[in-house]
């Protein structure tokens, strides 16, 4: 059994997974310390909502091992045993590249903090340096080798298959599939759904069986999320604030009783409080305070609005360019 599917970055922005040919999507979070990509839960979410199987991963960049961990690890909880995580070990503006030392550190601190085991990425050049991390780690490989620069679509057995083993081989950067008009990076999965799954899961357990994708405000659960009853919501693995906000219709303000205390940090099985209706609220003159990994499709999905919106109350010629600090009206 295999899996066709693409991986992403901000060179993708604005791409329409929901009509790109996919099976999975991964997508880029971030890089070193200092860089996440602002489309990166836009494309995260309609990727959810369409049912497609997806994950993140983080570009090495060098420095401090930890500290790049913990950046990919606080900037992707609420995508964590949701979707499939992946280090990206690469040459280019990688200040730690050649010392494997540096990426299995990263890795180990990656598990410690998530309790999920990443893929590791690299070019097949690297396949026998980067494979000892990998089996010291209990990870598995995505490995990339293209036969040449040549466009083309989805190939069942790509070029040198079986050359070496990993669990997902990226074989071209000059992809063209339908809905899209640039070059898109292909790759083919060795395994079903559900082994994708079990590398997204804790300790790689096996997940829960997603739910139908179906038109919904919200992501698609892993299972179908209850409606709230008197007034309480019990959160599902892969929720989001934002997200069960967004399908309740209400603020994330209206939301409480999350133990953490922490509004990016809910756990399964734990009872919310909700305040509010069915229509998500619209007061007069809000405005919103841009923070630190901040899009603009998720502070619409909070506002019961849409970025489009947002962007033209706010004159942003780019919806992918905002800043902490920056006020914006809402409307």
């Amino acid at each position: 059994m295999t899996l066709n599917g693409i991986d992403i970055s901000s060179y993708q922005s604005g791409i329409d997974l929901t009509v790109v040919p996919c099976d999975f999507v991964i997508i880029k979070a971030t890089q070193g310390t200092g860089y996440v990509n602002p489309d990166c839960d836009r494309a995260y979410q309609q990727a959810k909502r369409a049912g497609k199987l997806r994950g993140t991963y983080h570009y090495v960049g060098g420095g401090n091992a930890v500290a790049e961990a913990d950046y990919y690890v606080n900037n992707i909880k609420g995508y964590i045993r949701d979707g499939l995580l992946a280090i990206d070990w690469e040459a280019e503006q990688n200040s730690a590249w050649g010392n494997e030392a540096y990426l299995e550190q990263l890795v180990r601190r990656v598990i410690e903090r998530t309790g999920v085991k990443p893929l590791i990425y690299s070019m097949a050049s690297r396949y026998a340096q980067v494979k000892a991390v990998a089996d010291r780690c209990d990870c598995a490989l995505w490995i990339a080798e293209y036969a040449n620069m040549s466009t083309t679509g989805y190939q069942a057995h790509p070029w040198r298959e079986g050359a070496y083993a990993c669990a997902i081989r990226q074989y071209s950067s000059a992809g063209r599939l339908p809905g899209y008009g640039g070059n898109l990076d292909l790759n083919i999965a060795y395994m079903d759904a559900n082994a994708w799954r079990k590398y997204a899961a804790k300790n790689g357990r096996p997940a829960a069986t997603p739910a139908p994708s179906k038109p919904a405000s919200a992501p698609v659960k892993p299972a179908p999320a209850p409606k709230p009853a008197g007034r309480t919501y019990t959160v599902q693995a892969g929720d989001t604030l934002s997200g069960i906000a967004a399908k309740l219709g209400v603020s994330t303000s209206a939301i409480s009783g999350y133990r953490s205390g922490n509004p990016n940090l809910i756990y399964p099985g734990e009872v919310l409080k909700i305040n509010g209706g069915n229509a998500a609220p619209k007061p007069a003159g809000r405005t919103y305070t841009v923070v630190a990994g901040d899009t603009l499709s998720g502070i619409a999905s909070r506002f019961g609005t849409t970025y489009q919106a947002i962007a033209s109350k706010n004159n942003i010629a780019n919806p992918n360019l905002i800043y902490p600090g920056q006020v914006l009206n809402i409307g």
